[in-house]
């Protein structure tokens, strides 16, 4: 009887978790290697991107939030909802050729590769909770006290993290085959981007393309943030299984596509 990919994935996972922490160290020092500041430019450059997106678009443009909304504060909305997005980009576009990356290993002896797109993950979460920190100081500044519904956010977490390995493992085995799919990729990022409601309300979208909102795990992922993090409302469960099927869906197919591509790499690469 064949495995069941999600189980054979998980399973592997946890078996090889002293590998993962490893990988994941070698990532996160590999990035601020001879950097005088370190780990803070994981908080500078989000923080510089906030700030340039709320002049051309606030100051700018003049984009204003619906009365009646979470905050008023555009630069709350917009900081709640790029954290995950940020998240999920950074895990999905920097597995694309981590695999090529890792080619001494992957040919040499019996590599997990699948571990790879996880440990960028997890080594993009160490930023993320860094970033979820300067977001809950800047909502506790402005707001005033915090939702208790904050603690559910690692679920959300989670979810994000299905999503983007899932996607992550799909990119990364392509690109050992098709030395393209990275920026191909990167082209998909950036329509993905546009069409998920960082920069503005959902409200503003035209009722003939709302459907787009609800087919796209990460648009329902944003609105999930921003509510967790400045509502006391509880969520909507059907949206979080509807969540949970787009984003588990994704996962084991992502890894079922890793595994049958998996056999050719050490001959490719």
């Amino acid at each position: 009887m064949a495995r069941f990919p999600g189980r054979y994935f998980l399973r592997n996972l946890v078996e090889r978790r002293a590998l993962t922490a490893q990988l994941v160290k070698r990532d996160f020092d590999a990035r601020y290697k001879g950097s005088a500041a370190g780990w803070l430019w994981g908080v500078v450059n989000p923080l510089a991107m906030l700030a340039s997106w709320t002049f051309v678009f606030k100051v700018c443009l003049k984009q204003s939030l619906p009365p009646g909304g979470l905050t008023q504060d555009y630069t709350l909305f917009l900081f709640c909802g790029y954290l995950p997005w940020l998240l999920f980009q950074e895990t999905v576009s920097r597995s694309a050729g981590s695999l090529v990356d890792h080619s001494n290993l992957i040919t040499r002896t019996m590599f997990p590769s699948e571990v790879v797109p996880v440990s960028i993950f997890l080594s993009s979460l160490i930023h993320h909770f860094i970033g979820i920190a300067v977001c809950i100081a800047m909502i506790v500044w402005v707001q005033g006290p915090l939702s208790p519904m904050i603690v559910l956010l690692p679920l959300y977490m989670f979810l994000v993290g299905l999503l983007g390995i899932g996607v992550g493992w799909m990119a990364s085995s392509l690109h050992v085959y098709m030395r393209d799919t990275g920026q191909v990729l990167n082209v998909a990022l950036q329509f993905w981007f546009w069409l998920t409601p960082v920069m503005i309300p959902e409200e503003v979208i035209p009722l003939r393309l709302r459907f787009l909102v609800s087919w796209n795990p990460m648009a329902l992922i944003v609105r999930a943030y921003r509510q967790r993090l400045l509502s006391p409302a509880w969520p909507r469960w059907q949206e979080l299984a509807l969540l949970a099927v787009y984003t588990g869906t994704v996962f084991l197919v992502g890894g079922l596509f890793f595994r049958h591509l998996k056999r050719g790499f050490a001959d490719v690469l």
